[in-house]
Formats: C-alpha cells, sequence, structure tokens
C-alpha cells in the first residue's frame, strides 16, 4: 500500500468506526473514534446524504484501509474473485484475509495489521518453514506460520501470545508455546471483524 503518513486515527474518523490500526490504543478510553465520533476536518459533524455511488465508495475505502491494500492492488484482488466460484464479495474478502500480515495479526503475533506488516517486511517469521517477507503472500490450508528463533525470545512476541489467548479465529490454530500458527480452514464470511457491505464494493467496481 502507498504508504499512509498522517494521523492513522483519522482515517477510523473518516469511516465512522474502528479499523484497529493503532493496537492497544484502539480498546481503551483515548481512541478518537470513541472520544469524536465524527469525521475530521471543519465540516466533519455535518450530517451528509450519501449518493448510491457514494455509498459503494465509503464501503471500498473502509475495506482497503482496514487491509492496508493500495487501489490497484485492491483492483487485482477483485477481478481474481470474480473469476472464482461462489460469490464475489465473499471471495474478495476471503483472499485478504488469507494475506500473511492479516494472517499474523489475526494469530495475536501483532498488536495491528500495519504493525504486522512491518513484523512481516523484517523478516521475522516463517511460513513452512522459510523465511517469508512479503505482506501480501497468500496462505493457504495447511501453512504453518511461526515466529522465527532468534526473535521467539524477544519480550514484545511473548507478551502478544499471552495478551491474545483464547481470541484466536476458528480457521486458525495457534500453539502459544511454540510462537506458532497454522492454517486449519479458509475464513467464512461471518470471520471478519468489522460490518462489511461487500455487494457495495462488487456494483462499484463491475461499473
Amino acid at each position: 500500500m502507498a504508504r499512509h503518513t498522517g494521523p492513522v486515527c483519522r482515517l477510523c474518523r473518516r469511516e465512522g468506526l474502528k479499523l484497529y490500526l493503532k493496537g492497544e490504543k484502539c480498546y481503551t478510553d483515548k481512541c478518537p473514534v470513541s472520544r469524536r465520533n465524527y469525521a475530521p476536518g471543519q465540516h466533519g459533524k455535518a450530517r451528509k446524504k450519501l449518493s448510491n455511488f457514494g455509498m459503494q465508495l465509503r464501503e471500498k475505502q473502509k475495506v482497503r484501509r482496514f487491509y492496508g491494500v493500495s487501489e490497484k492492488k485492491m483492483r487485482r484482488y477483485f477481478k481474481e474473485a470474480d473469476k472464482m466460484d461462489g460469490i464475489t464479495g465473499e471471495n474478495l474478502l476471503k483472499l485478504l484475509e488469507l494475506r500473511l500480515d492479516n494472517v499474523v495479526y489475526r494469530l495475536g503475533l501483532a498488536s495491528s495489521r500495519p504493525e504486522a506488516r512491518q513484523l512481516v517486511n523484517h523478516g521475522h517469521f516463517l511460513v513452512n518453514g522459510r523465511k517469508v517477507d512479503v505482506a501480501s503472500y497468500r496462505a493457504t490450508v495447511g501453512d504453518v506460520i511461526e515466529v522465527k528463533e532468534k526473535s521467539k525470545n524477544s519480550p514484545k512476541f511473548k507478551e502478544l501470545v499471552e495478551k491474545h489467548q483464547g481470541k484466536t479465529p476458528q480457521w486458525l490454530e495457534l500453539d502459544t508455546e511454540k510462537m506458532q500458527g497454522k492454517v486449519i480452514a479458509e475464513p467464512a464470511r461471518e470471520d471478519i471483524e468489522i460490518p462489511i457491505e461487500d455487494h457495495l464494493i462488487v456494483e462499484l467496481y463491475s461499473k
């Protein structure tokens, strides 16, 4: 994704919900979305009635920011999802959920998706015993993701695993002692953390 250098909390406020881009801060009273639940800027409090296109655009932007992908990459995912069997919108979300940075975050080995992307890029993880430093790498059923041996002694990873116990989604399996996770199934539609009307994204890209 083109690197966002501004305050990420503004992105959450723009979408009107928490995208969990700041890790622990998102779960505290300091979260700007909880304190100022309106869009940023001078006219943020003004109520605006969105057109059909506006609703489609906001839904697409919400998903892009949630998973941290560029517009170019998002379109590629859509084209691939459209060629797959099944419902295009659900296929799109499944492809995004299977990104390695998202899997790392969902396993609790990072406090946020941006942090997971950084940790993956810095080479802290192995997939099936081999180092993978590409955040967009697509995990498949049976893949084993683990913290590399040199990083396992880091207090950061130990703290993250302890805090995340019991929060692993059903399609993933986590061994806290080994700091190792496994993809045991493909993610289902109900596994998505935020409310997304994927049909609006499909309508937008189908024009």
